[in-house]
């Protein structure tokens, strides 16, 4: 299984949790998504002056410089990269997610930056030039060093936290996205007909519906 197939096998247990865990709660007010923003949302009526006034200082500032976010560019596009089904994360708009994220949420910012300087230093001295100046085998073999904690030797264990939280973020922006959420095939509710309990389930169960089931629930043809 290649690394996309890897993380949109987990992508699909972590937001299907989500969705049973979503079933229990209160219904929120709808907000839609930006597609230019990875599944960041805009600024609606539904938010309070608090909530707007927020908003837009977040996306009035900026704090990733411009090498820093070609390096995150880089980064998930080897998460996930483009194939014959969607796009790729840059695709998705991932970066613009996590430059939005980290300013949002700025926990994320020194271990985002101090985990881009680690990855700029050590390509520095391993062969001359920036993550994003080396070539791009150059680069997937840093990446396989890192991106495997088990395999990892001690002294890469910056760079595994650092890569471990870059991929949570650009997972997390990829599938929350259009693009990401056609990926995975997410149609959300939809019409249909239940038959019932298929028979080969009922049988394996010993199990059957009385007439009175069949007659009054199941009431649509197979």
């Amino acid at each position: 299984m290649d690394r996309r197939k890897s993380i949109k096998a987990i992508a699909l247990g972590t937001l299907s949790t989500g969705l049973v865990l979503d079933a229990c709660k209160e219904p929120e007010k709808k907000v839609d998504t930006a597609k230019s923003t990875g599944g960041v949302p805009p600024e609606g009526p539904d938010r309070t002056p608090e909530e707007k006034a927020h908003y837009e200082t977040i996306i009035g500032t900026k704090f990733f410089t411009a090498d820093e976010m070609a390096t995150i560019a880089i980064l998930a596009d080897i998460i996930i990269p483009k194939d014959a089904v969607s796009g790729s994360a840059t695709d998705a708009k991932v970066p613009d997610f996590i430059e939005f994220i980290v300013k949002d949420m700025p926990e994320h910012q020194v271990p985002m930056r101090g985990g881009l300087r680690w990855l700029d230093l050590y390509c520095l001295r391993t062969y001359g030039k920036a993550f994003k100046d080396c070539r791009e085998s150059d680069r997937i073999a840093v990446v396989d060093q890192i991106a495997y904690p088990a395999k990892a030797t001690p002294d890469m264990q910056p760079g595994v936290a650092f890569f471990n939280r870059m991929r949570d973020l650009t997972c997390t922006g990829f599938y929350t996205s259009e693009i990401g959420v056609k990926d995975i095939g997410y149609v959300g509710n939809q019409p249909n007909q239940w038959n019932g309990v298929p028979d080969d389930v009922l049988k394996q169960y010993n199990l059957a519906y009385t007439e009175k089931e069949l007659k009054e629930c199941i009431s649509f043809n197979k």
